[in-house]
């Protein structure tokens, strides 16, 4: 499928489409944070992801449409995310307030503009072929009809966990120190900036311990951290490094700071990787303790992350053994697509 121009999309009479800009930015906020609401009681989304996303440093790598009424008013958005090759994310939200029925129309307009636009990608990437990777609350039957609706299925349940954070955590000798051998450090210098060398081995450590992980897609050095550098959150003195006696990497977590609003900032664990060889030597566990300290250290009230249901590591039961709580889910939905 070639992209669908924005003027092709099928709409109820009077409503147009079009890509946003700077002023839209309030409005995409307010249908993306009602659309958590209604789906899963909790917001997910805040200003500063939609501003980088879509007029920031993190605009250059995705593409948008936004839905209109007649009276201008803002009620739908979708966005695509050239993620990796062979590889797209797709997001759509709707106004929870739209009739059902209209509701239905919008959400299959922008799920038939992000095929179209998938496959514009894909060819870009030289590739005829792409997955188109979805993502909606469980329990969001309306998410789950548009999306069954457009041909994907759902093919992975995540669990977004939580661990509140105390002062005295941050005070030296909180935790156990790491095991013998196993040394735990942040990958910033003396100046704040890390080494060229530092940076390639969380991207190595990251590539090998995910191999074996639902939907690996391999993702080259310069593309990995050009976007890590796109998110909002991103700082370099929140990524570590964990090394064992010959000084080889073999573990690896990237945290973001997430703005707290009224209430104090969190830290969240983007990744968390171990290669396969060290699994067992309390790797993760040292990196969980290191960004649960620093979070602590800084005020932050707690620590967030997300794992797979399913995880191949039983990364799971860790977190859950060092107080971390479900607060909702979320799924992962897929969707192949031939690209003429």
């Amino acid at each position: 499928m070639r992209s669908l121009p924005l003027d092709d999309l099928t709409l109820p009479e009077g409503w147009s489409v079009r890509a946003p800009g700077p002023p839209d930015v309030d409005d995409l906020h307010r249908v993306a944070a009602a659309h958590d609401v209604a789906a899963a009681g909790v917001s997910t989304t805040s200003r500063a992801s939609v501003a980088a996303h879509v007029v920031g440093d993190g605009s250059s790598a995705r593409i948008h449409a936004v839905v209109t009424e007649p009276t201008g008013r803002v009620v739908g958005w979708a966005s695509v995310h050239d993620r990796a090759a062979g590889r797209v994310i797709v997001g759509v939200s709707v106004d929870p307030g739209l009739d059902h029925a209209v509701a239905d129309v919008v959400g299959a307009a922008l799920y038939a503009w992000a095929e179209g636009e998938g496959c514009r990608l894909a060819a870009e990437r030289g590739l005829s072929s792409t997955q188109l990777d979805a993502g909606a609350f469980a329990g969001d039957a309306r998410q789950h009809r548009w999306l069954a609706a457009a041909g994907y299925e759902r093919v992975r349940t995540w669990w977004q966990m939580a661990r509140a954070v105390l002062p005295a955590e941050g005070e030296p000798g909180a935790f156990p120190d790491p095991q013998q051998g196993v040394v735990v450090r942040q990958v910033v210098g003396d100046d704040g900036e890390p080494s060229g060398a530092d940076l390639r081995a969380v991207h190595d450590v990251l590539e090998t311990a995910f191999t074996d992980h639902f939907n690996y897609h391999e993702e080259s050095f310069d593309e990995f951290v050009e976007r890590q550098q796109q998110e909002v959150g991103h700082a370099w003195d929140h990524w570590w490094l964990v090394e064992v006696e010959d000084g080889e990497p073999v573990g690896a977590l990237i945290g973001e700071r997430s703005a707290g609003g009224a209430g104090p900032d969190s830290t969240y664990v983007a990744y968390l990787g171990v290669t396969q060889a060290a699994r067992g030597r309390g790797v993760a566990t040292s990196l969980l303790r290191a960004v649960i300290a620093d979070a602590a250290s800084r005020g932050r009230d707690r620590v967030t992350l997300e794992v797979d249901a399913d995880s191949p590591t039983g990364a799971e039961r860790l977190y859950a053994s060092m107080g971390f709580e479900q607060r909702y889910s979320t799924e992962s939905w897929h969707r192949d697509v031939t690209c003429p």
